[in-house]
């Protein structure tokens, strides 16, 4: 059976959907976009999701394709006529459709795209620590708001790809660690402390490292948030990532140079199960 894609009011077959050539998404990639984590039927964290999505697009000066509550219905029904049970549910705005010039009137009727898929994560028990490398961060300067402008990302996973790593950690002219190119990056010290970078316009704020952030606080971890280099990964007790595609993913691996004992850590661990049983519990159905 075909998936089906919402495409501006219309539900879909996938294969026949498609937008205009003159959409700024295709032309500029003046849009911004969002993936929900589904598991077992329920969307995580799917209003702090919303208040992103929201951020985002007023920041680039782009309004609501539709009211929230809408926008709420046709998730679902996207979830449903896909048959999702686990999985990732995948939306996306832009400006809208116009003869191509770098300009931009002031109103214009945003696009909305949204597309589903199941996806098997591996359980709260069995992720295997992963490897990453480290690439300069060439993004630009507002990397806090979602846009689909990720060519940089992209160039810096098919190097991950290509060297058998699962991630890259993106790296500023200063020697710290920004984040990873589909990931927030976290270590944990030898002293036991959560270290993130912190949410500033260098990064993203992902939405499973604040729903981590809240899980580790109920559990009276230390959370520091600054930046930290690749060596200091290295040399701490853990390394980790979080993304609604990987939950929360130990890293054995730096450039090479183990992580450790290179083997999965018990705070990633715990998180990763935290995380699940938070899903289970709290996420919208």
């Amino acid at each position: 059976m075909s998936r089906i894609a919402y495409v501006n009011g219309r539900y879909i077959p996938q294969h026949q959907a498609g937008v205009s050539i003159d959409d700024r998404g295709y032309q500029f990639g003046d849009g911004v976009y969002e993936v929900v984590t589904i598991i077992n039927g329920r969307m995580a964290d799917e209003d702090w999701h919303l208040d992103r999505l929201e951020f985002s697009l007023g920041e680039l000066v782009i309004p609501m394709p539709m009211s929230r509550a809408a926008l709420k219905i046709v998730i679902r029904n996207i979830i449903r006529m896909n048959g999702i049970s686990t999985g990732l549910i995948y939306f996306q705005v832009t400006r809208g459709v116009m003869r191509r010039d770098h300009a931009f009137p002031a109103l214009m009727k945003p696009q909305l795209v949204m597309t589903a898929k199941t996806m098997k994560f591996p359980g709260p028990d069995s992720a295997r620590p992963v490897k990453v490398i480290t690439v300069p961060d060439q993004r630009w300067r507002r990397r806090d708001i979602k846009t689909t402008q990720l060519l940089p990302n992209c160039l810096a996973k098919t190097k991950a790809v290509e060297a058998g790593a699962y991630e890259a950690w993106m790296v500023d002219d200063d020697g710290y660690v920004t984040e990873g190119s589909s990931s927030n990056a976290w270590i944990v010290t030898k002293e036991g402390e959560l270290i993130t970078r912190p949410t500033t316009y260098d990064i993203l704020s992902g939405i499973t490292r604040k729903t981590v952030m809240a899980i580790a606080a109920e559990r009276n971890l230390k959370i520091v948030e600054r930046a930290f280099t690749p060596e200091e990964a290295i040399a701490g007790a853990e390394a980790f990532m979080t993304s609604a595609s990987s939950i929360v993913t130990p890293i054995g691996l730096i450039n090479d140079s183990p992580v450790a004992d290179g083997e999965a850590g018990p705070v990633a661990m715990a998180l990763r199960h935290a995380y699940f049983d938070h899903v289970g519990k709290n996420a919208a159905e």
